[in-house]
């Protein structure tokens, strides 16, 4: 078997192969045995024809199709091997020369693993984030703590500020009701900023029993495209004023929160949580700036196809969403006033970012010979088994190969970050 191996692109390659008269007497043989057993011959049973007999009966065409099918089939990985290049997908072949029995000749087609030129990973001038707890940041929590233990007392007086209320509401837009808009029984504290402005401050001086319509304008920079800066109209019931007292940050709060004695105790604690969870959300970002600048500085083609498998992933993930809303991808669109055109234009700009990424990583793992041994992958899958035990459906997709071949893949590329960071600290 001789080779050729032409450049289309970064990230495709077209194999020309040529095969000699020993290259396809092993095909012919395959082709032979296979047909020999399809045949009906008279005086044997099918599929116990003997293949010398079975050739005086199987039609020229039909071995030649056959044999030269056999013969691509079997050497194109081979040929893809020799050309030192990886297919993502199943190549493109096209037979360009065939004379039975004497020689062949093809053209295989297909995106293969692209090179990668990783820039200078270990000097990639990333600055950690810095992780401090403010005091704001343990007061809003201990408020919070407070609001949690509040009394409560119905009032029979107009509604103030601070207050709960108990409403009934229905948001329209050109006297249609839009989605979202619209609930029954919603508790909300005045002066929460929990919906739209105007909203909390139109019900403020309503007393219990009142019907109101609230005239509000959604502001321009609203995450819903469809209302942003829409003119409304809510329809409020107010169904009851209640008077909310919040319990006083002392020691007897403290003690209803945990196992604490006084309030500096609980504010330690507070304070503690937030520096880990601030450290954890610093470490995380701190891996996403490094990549960023490994991509930055990196030479990283991206083939089509590795892009087009990221966009249908994350397609799919919208379409889940949208369908626990009970609407389709669609729809979903429609009411975030987005066309199909612009989502997929955005959607290609994230899988590329996405597809550079995992193939700097990837490569960075073999630059550093970065693995992770079967006894690992056994001990994540059985601690992933304890998880999921109750799920019979998830106890069976760990025993699939590729799931679990996913997992050691996730575990080195985990393993390729803490490296990264490591070399960047």
């Amino acid at each position: 078997m001789k080779i050729k191996s032409k450049k289309l692109s970064d990230s495709r390659v077209e194999i020309t192969v040529t095969l000699d008269s020993e290259d396809l007497k092993p095909a012919r043989d395959k082709a032979l045995e296979k047909l020999a057993k399809e045949i009906h011959v008279e005086g044997f049973r099918k599929g116990k024809v003997p293949v010398e007999v079975a050739v005086k009966f199987i039609p020229e065409n039909d071995l030649n199709a056959e044999s030269i099918d056999i013969a691509v089939r079997t050497t194109v990985i081979e040929a893809f091997k020799q050309a030192e290049k990886s297919p993502l997908v199943i190549p493109s072949v096209n037979v360009t020369k065939y004379v039975p029995g004497e020689m062949a000749e093809y053209t295989a087609t297909a995106d293969i693993v692209p090179e990668v030129k990783l820039g200078d990973y270990k000097n990639l001038g990333v600055k950690r984030p810095v992780t401090k707890v403010s005091v704001k940041e343990v007061d809003e929590i201990l408020n919070n703590l407070a609001s949690s233990f509040a009394e409560k007392k119905v009032a029979k007086r107009a509604a103030q500020l601070t207050d709960e209320v108990i409403i009934d509401f229905v948001g329209k837009k050109d006297g249609e009701a839009f989605t979202g808009g619209s609930a029954k029984d919603y508790k909300l504290i005045l002066g929460s900023n929990t919906f739209i402005p105007g909203f909390e401050d139109g019900i403020i001086g309503h007393e219990t029993g009142d019907k109101f319509d609230l005239k509000l304008t959604f502001p321009t920079d609203y995450g819903v495209k469809d209302l942003a800066g829409a003119k409304t109209v809510f329809e409020v019931l107010l169904k009851q004023v209640n008077e909310v007292k919040k319990a006083e940050l002392n020691d007897d709060l403290a003690k209803k929160c945990g196992p604490f004695k006084t309030l500096d105790d609980l504010k330690a604690d507070i304070k503690k949580n937030l520096e880990t969870q601030n450290s954890h959300r610093s470490e995380e970002k701190f891996k996403d700036d490094l990549v960023k600048a490994l991509v930055k500085k990196s030479k990283i083609p991206t083939p089509e196809i590795l892009i087009d498998d990221q966009v249908r992933m994350i397609k799919e993930d919208m379409s889940r969403n949208a369908m626990a809303q009970g609407i389709s991808f669609e729809e979903y669109l429609k009411r975030n006033g987005e066309t199909i055109e612009n989502w997929e234009k955005q959607a290609r700009e994230i899988a590329e970012e996405r597809v550079k990424a995992s193939l700097a990583l990837q490569n960075l793992a073999l630059a550093q010979k970065i693995t992770i041994s079967d006894d690992l992958v056994a001990a994540k899958i059985a601690e992933l088994k304890d998880v999921y035990k109750k799920s019979p459906e998830a106890l069976k997709n760990l025993k699939d190969p590729n799931v679990k071949m996913d997992i050691k893949n996730r575990m080195i590329i985990e393993k390729t970050l803490d490296f990264l960071v490591k070399a960047n600290s």
